[in-house]
């Protein structure tokens, strides 16, 4: 796996249980419509770094240069 893989990974998992615990904790939502939010979290991280990997150079999904 490619490091780009890895961290383009890595940041959709982190998104996803830091957006389910953030709703999860904070509102009384229940965990069906709490991982559906969590899960739309995480396919914006996931599109933001694939579109990284186009802006930026390097092997990363960061937008930093």
């Amino acid at each position: 796996m490619s490091t780009y893989a890895k961290d383009l990974a890595e940041r959709v998992a982190v998104t996803f249980v830091q957006a389910f615990l953030a709703v999860f904790v904070v509102t009384d939502v229940s965990s069906a419509k709490t991982a559906a939010v969590a899960g739309a979290a995480a396919v914006l991280a996931l599109i933001k770094g694939l579109a990284a990997k186009k802006a930026a150079s390097g092997d990363t999904a960061s937008l930093v240069l």
